[in-house]
């Protein structure tokens, strides 16, 4: 009996020591697992760490060297306490804005600088203005002259242009100039101007004597350095406070005012051609004159007409102006009388 139970103990034996084995453990885990009762979370397993990939480094941008770059490294950099709202940077702000505005006194008052231009002691300088009750004469007048200039004189002084070369158109105008020496002479004297009368004197001696009877003129060059005398006899009136009055247009003389047209009869007495006989002969060298004088300044009174909106108010202005500032200067080193202004 005790024979059969021995063979019987040893094999439990050996199964017994089989079942506690590690590798049978291993191998019987998952069976073990499915056959829970799922009753409770179980925690995930783990995983493997993932390195994250590498930020990119920013391209490199070359510095700008332009202008502009130039400029804003010369501007200061606003601080970020300065914020345009009404924060606490808001007085830095407003003070680097009235650094970067221009100053008042830069640029001056523009609004004074509309009004009017200003003198050399910095008072306003009111512009000239003058009377004007004869309009409608004026301007009918104003019309004449146009169309006697751009129907007559102007083709006439085109063709005797082609004809005459200009050095001898030159000569003519020097030879008609030097002959109103006596218009210059006597309004210098009245002016009590002794030194312009002198100048006067000396230029019409050297012109005629060297210049050829005034053909040339010697005496405007820079080793005698005799300059023409501008004066008229409406200028003395108003050198000796002779206000101008009210405007007028003449037929063919032009513009005009009454004392000026007074001053043009008076200097009319001081031509040596008003007392050349017959009297068409003279009043023929006048009008040779004129078309003389027209040839070499077409293009002047045109340039004048274009750019005005209103060609008549801007010829009475500009005769205006330029009757008052040959008074305020007497004529001294004025520059020469344009056509439709008077010519001494």
């Amino acid at each position: 009996m005790k024979a059969f139970w021995l063979p019987v103990l040893l094999l439990a034996f050996v199964v017994a020591g089989c079942a506690h084995s590690p590798d049978s453990t291993v191998s019987a885990a998952p069976q073990v697992m499915a056959s829970l009762p799922v009753t409770q979370e179980t925690a995930p397993a783990p995983t493997a760490i993932q390195k994250e990939p590498p930020v990119p480094e920013a391209p490199t941008i070359a510095a700008d060297t332009g202008p502009l770059a130039q400029e804003k490294a010369r501007t200061p950099a606003v601080p970020a306490s300065a914020t345009p709202s009404g924060g606490p940077g808001a007085p830095a702000l407003a003070a680097q804005e009235a650094a970067a505005a221009p100053k008042a006194d830069e640029f001056g008052d523009i609004a004074e600088f509309e009004e009017g231009e200003k003198g050399s002691g910095g008072e306003k300088v009111e512009k000239p203005e003058i009377a004007d009750p004869l309009e409608p004469f004026n301007r009918a007048m104003y019309h004449f002259n146009d169309k006697l200039y751009y129907w007559v004189l102007k083709p006439v002084a085109q063709g005797y242009g082609k004809v005459v070369p200009k050095p001898a158109r030159v000569s003519v105008d020097n030879f008609f100039t030097n002959l109103a020496f006596p218009i210059r002479f006597v309004n210098c004297l009245l002016q009590a101007d002794l030194g312009g009368a002198a100048k006067e004197l000396g230029r019409f001696t050297v012109n005629t004597v060297w210049g050829v009877g005034g053909l040339l003129d010697p005496a405007s060059s820079e080793e005698i350095d005799l300059a023409r005398q501008d004066r008229d006899f409406g200028q003395t009136l108003g050198t000796y406070g002779i206000g101008q009055g009210f405007y007028i247009t003449w037929p063919v003389f032009g513009p005009s005012s009454p004392r000026d047209t007074v001053g043009l009869v008076g200097d009319s007495f001081l031509l040596p051609l008003a007392y050349v006989s017959p009297w068409y002969v003279g009043g023929g060298a006048r009008a040779y004159d004129m078309v003389n004088d027209t040839s070499l300044s077409i293009g002047d009174y045109e340039a004048l007409q274009g750019a005005a909106i209103d060609p008549y108010v801007a010829i009475r202005d500009a005769y205006v102006q330029y009757r008052l500032k040959k008074i305020q200067l007497k004529g001294s080193n004025a520059p020469p009388d344009k056509k439709g202004l008077q010519k001494p």
